[in-house]
């Protein structure tokens, strides 16, 4: 259950990250006139290179996620804590792309690129989500092999099970997101608050896992 509902949380962002930049920050449009269509363009090249920032940070905190396992006692609670990152972020969505309005409200709607605290913004939310993502990649695979060692199913049983918790919540946020938007004018947020929403019931559950066996011997 806590897989599914990371995924809840965190695939509307990985669907829609560059188009909420497009839009929302940048203020462009990908059907519109020249200019605002190149300004969308714009905006999906800087989630691009937003993006850039994400992996990064991914690619170095998985090189300390026994380090902090330790510090927390054991993975469960981890896990919960990135969770609540997921959660945080995505409200955070609502708040830069509030601050980037607020510029163009100020600049008269001009067809400019956003100031630059608000990019910053955005490339630090790219980067900060890059944390709980590397624990999403790695965190629940150690779990269902630890949890499932002593059992009868066996390990292959239950890292199947654990694909299936991924795959069905992304054919979920496919087929919800899509018409979600559109009921609100082609905005993102209503599917990353929905997906915020999910992250943080799913820190919750990961908080009340049984501590994993051996965690602290565990080698990610």
């Amino acid at each position: 259950m806590v897989t599914a509902l990371n995924w809840i949380g965190i695939f509307p962002f990985t669907l829609y990250d560059t188009d909420w930049v497009g839009k929302e920050i940048y203020g462009g449009q990908a059907m519109g006139t020249p200019e605002q269509i190149n300004l969308y363009h714009d905006g999906v090249r800087a989630g691009a290179f937003g993006l850039m920032f994400y992996v990064a940070v991914m690619g170095f905190i998985s090189l300390f996620l026994e380090l902090f396992i330790r510090l927390l006692g054991n993975v469960s609670r981890l896990w919960s804590v990135c969770n609540f990152i997921v959660a945080i972020c995505m409200g955070m969505t609502v708040v830069i792309s509030s601050m980037a309005e607020n510029a163009r409200d100020a600049n008269g709607n001009a067809l400019v690129h956003p100031p630059t605290e608000v990019k910053a913004s955005c490339f630090a939310l790219f980067a900060v989500l890059g944390i709980p993502q590397a624990v999403t990649y790695s965190i629940p695979f150690a779990l269902a092999s630890i949890y499932s060692k002593d059992g009868t199913t066996g390990q292959g049983l239950a890292l199947g099970l654990l694909n299936l918790a991924i795959v069905i919540p992304q054919i979920i946020v496919t087929l919800i997101s899509g018409p979600l938007d559109a009921l609100f004018d082609g905005s993102n947020l209503p599917a990353f608050i929905w997906g915020g929403i999910a992250a943080a019931i799913g820190g919750i559950a990961a908080f009340k896992l049984p501590p994993a066996e051996s965690h602290s011997n565990m080698q990610i």
